[in-house]
């Protein structure tokens, strides 16, 4: 057998990788947390329908992860962020999550991360040469 390596973006191919990943991690996990895996998206919305903000998350065995979290710079610190994330909260106590995680860089929302209960477990230096990179999480089930 001949192995080669390809960089194409290739969607199924991806998924496969995903998908095996994902069969090999569920051995290890307790039975009963096998089938948790969900996107929650929450968007911010005007009057006519445009999009001015949102999060972009997913719930993977007990925890839920945040991908994206934007408002538009115009409505920025109007309490907005906090909205969404105080109700991507509900979701995840909802949904059984025993902590949220989420990253960020020192020039996006470290501050608004810590305000709303975050707490930062690592970060690494030299991003972008004159940034860190903080990854924080939050913990549900003692709050």
């Amino acid at each position: 057998m001949t192995l080669y390596i390809s960089k194409e973006l290739n969607n199924k191919d991806k998924q496969h990788i995903n998908d095996e990943l994902y069969r090999f991690n569920l051995q290890y996990f307790p039975k009963d947390l096998g089938g948790r895996y969900e996107e929650i998206c929450l968007f911010l919305k005007d009057d006519n329908g445009t999009v001015r903000g949102g999060i972009l998350s997913e719930i993977c065995w007990n925890w839920l992860e945040i991908h994206t979290l934007m408002i538009d710079e115009d409505i920025r610190k109007s309490g907005y962020g906090t909205k969404l994330l105080s109700e991507l909260e509900k979701i995840a106590l909802e949904k059984e999550c025993d902590f949220i995680k989420v990253d960020t860089l020192s020039f996006q929302a470290l501050d608004f991360y810590k305000k709303n209960g975050y707490q930062v477990f690592g970060s690494l230096d030299n991003v972008g040469r004159d940034f860190k990179h903080y990854y924080l999480k939050k913990d549900l089930k003692n709050n």
